[in-house]
């Protein structure tokens, strides 16, 4: 694919985490396999703790959300066991989470447990986050040229700052500016570009947002967000005419500043 050309006015590059700095690969199979495999150990070890019970809260509150828009809960078997109340409350916490990330929920409630789960394993060693070859070279030159980068993502703010301070090329959080997720809006809803452009201080037009997603750049450009569509292996295909309309590339590396050095 050919240089794009990014406009002059940009001061800000906004970049998404799955396909876009990170393999999908990576989000599937292996943080989302983490979480089932070791929720609840989890949440059994962590039971009596604020944090976990400020978790358990935001997922109860999400529940009772969920029943007053008549939206699909999970089914209880009838379980004839004996269980302690918090056995059962653990295991009904469980089902809850389970269902949500079957359904590709992206409720702040369960980004927010994963974000805590996560934040173990990196520590421990257990998980690095993995970043396309081609992303630290270009946040060093971005940041060189006088831009700035933030991240948003549908994964929590923790959970984005956990990939970048344990990544495989080590902690590169000097490089990013910030960190957004849906608790500033939908990322396929124009009015959460224009809070991230009022958030930072600049205007819309100054953004250059890069997603793989077809549906999240429509909605940047309707805040008048500059979109550029990133094309990775395991990415989705893009249509005849998604190709025709977005400005693509498949390296960080293609993207040319105006006027810049």
């Amino acid at each position: 694919m050919a240089t794009v050309s990014i406009p002059a006015c940009t001061s800000t590059v906004l970049l998404d985490i799955e396909g876009t700095t990170t393999p999908i690969t990576f989000v599937k199979d292996i943080l989302f396999p983490y979480i089932r495999e070791h929720l609840e150990e989890y949440l059994s070890t962590h039971w009596e703790e604020d944090e976990c019970k400020q978790d358990v809260h935001l997922l109860k509150k999400q529940i009772e959300e969920d029943m007053r828009q008549h939206r699909s809960c999970p089914v209880h078997t009838v379980d004839q066991t004996v269980h302690t109340d918090e056995e059962k409350a653990i295991r009904e916490v469980m089902d809850n989470v389970l269902w949500q990330m079957a359904a590709d929920r992206k409720s702040t409630a369960l980004k927010q447990l994963q974000g805590h789960m996560w934040r173990s394993a990196y520590s421990s060693g257990r998980i690095k986050g993995e970043v396309y070859q081609d992303v630290i070279p270009s946040l060093k030159r971005w940041r060189g040229q006088g831009l700035k980068v933030y991240i948003y993502s549908s994964g929590s703010v923790e959970a984005q700052k956990l990939l970048f301070g344990y990544s495989v090329e080590g902690d590169v959080l000097d490089l990013l500016d910030g960190h957004f997720d849906t608790s500033i809006g939908a990322k396929v809803d124009g009015k959460s570009y224009e809070r991230i452009a009022e958030r930072i201080g600049c205007q819309p037009e100054e953004i250059t947002f890069l997603t793989d997603v077809t549906r999240e750049a429509k909605a940047a450009e309707e805040a008048g967000v500059n979109a550029v569509v990133v094309v990775r292996p395991g990415n989705m295909e893009l249509t005849d005419d998604e190709r025709a309309h977005y400005n693509l590339v498949t390296s960080f590396s293609q993207l040319e500043l105006t006027g810049r050095a």
